[in-house]
């Protein structure tokens, strides 16, 4: 009967190891696979193209990245929420246009990278007071009619027309390098450092996670809900307005196009980094590294002369595949979930 018995219970310990492999399997992916997808990605991309692991160009890839980082990050908080922010390229344009006006009168570089910061913010809120004050159903709805809005008031107060030759002290942000290292790419590391603190080490970013979790639970233990998104697509909306001056001390202009579809490319890199459409997941190392992908990605399709229309198309599939993946992780918690119970 002992022998018996021990077999029976070894028969049972054996299954129950077994499902226990891929779930540590999908959590180490879940954790490391964004930073496996980038040196995959690396990999390919330095043995198609020699002039890939050059120091200038990846100095490159990471300055040409730094915008896309910082709309990534605000991205990353409205999407922990489950919520989603279309605006955000249009207000980098609009940002970037009054900044660049405000130096053009003669307003000091510092107060007008201030008020830059503080219209993107405002612009971003607004957001959040329509989505909380009106009671629409979806934040779709309110950042698609600002990313229309923002644009065309870009287009007005431009008149179309760029604004070019900015002040030396402003172009620094943008253009200037300390060590080596590009100012961005700094500028970049400080702002992702703060967030993370924010996210993991406050009770604002605690209330941020539990919002996406459960936004009916979130409300029934007392988190000022409504407040607390507001915060989060003004946060959205600042940080894009950063990126707005971060541009346009690269390029040395503000002009009305600029950020056009970005709201994809920070969309998409969020989505690689880690984070779930479905709200509640998503760290900020993970974004940072779904932004360096994109970079990575469209940098080593330029340096293989691949047309800008093909390299739209393949940008597509990697969002597109990014989504299926978030879809798949989704199902798989929610088997997990029914196992369980």
């Amino acid at each position: 009967m002992r022998e018996e018995q021990a077999t029976l219970e070894g028969r049972t310990a054996a299954p129950q190891g077994w499902r226990r492999a891929p779930g540590k399997l999908m959590r180490l992916i879940r954790r490391f696979g964004p930073l496996l997808g980038l040196l995959v990605t690396s990999a390919i991309l330095s043995v198609m193209s020699p002039y890939f692991l050059t120091f200038d160009n990846l100095i490159n890839v990471f300055r040409q990245s730094s915008v896309n980082a910082l709309l990534a990050l605000g991205q990353l908080l409205v999407i922990i929420t489950a919520g989603i922010d279309l605006s955000v390229g249009s207000i980098l344009g609009l940002s970037c246009v009054l900044v660049a006006m405000m130096l053009k009168a003669g307003v000091p570089w510092f107060l007008s990278v201030l008020a830059g910061i503080a219209i993107g913010a405002a612009m971003g809120a607004a957001n959040g007071l329509l989505l909380t004050k009106l009671r629409l159903p979806h934040p779709f709805i309110p950042t698609l009619g600002m990313m229309n809005v923002a644009r065309g008031l870009a287009f007005v107060i431009s008149g179309g027309f760029p604004i070019s030759e900015l002040p030396d002290g402003f172009r620094f942000w943008g253009a200037g390098t300390i060590a080596y290292i590009p100012v961005p790419v700094i500028l970049v590391v400080a702002v992702y450092a703060v967030f993370h603190i924010f996210l993991t080490r406050t009770t604002l970013g605690r209330d941020v996670y539990a919002i996406g979790g459960n936004k009916q639970a979130a409300m029934f233990s007392g988190i000022p809900v409504d407040r607390r998104l507001t915060m989060v697509y003004a946060l959205s909306g600042g940080l894009a307005a950063l990126g707005a001056i971060v541009l346009a001390g690269r390029l040395n202009s503000g002009f009305p196009l600029a950020g056009d579809g970005a709201e994809l490319d920070a969309i998409a890199a969020v989505i690689i980094g880690g984070a779930s459409f479905f709200g509640g997941v998503g760290t900020v190392w993970g974004t940072l590294i779904g932004a360096l992908i994109m970079g990575v990605l469209r940098n080593g399709l330029t340096l293989l002369n691949v047309s800008p229309n093909w390299q739209k198309v393949v940008i597509g599939v990697v969002i597109v595949a990014a989504v299926w993946i978030d879809v798949l992780r989704q199902r798989t918690r929610t088997r997990r979930r029914l196992v369980r119970k």
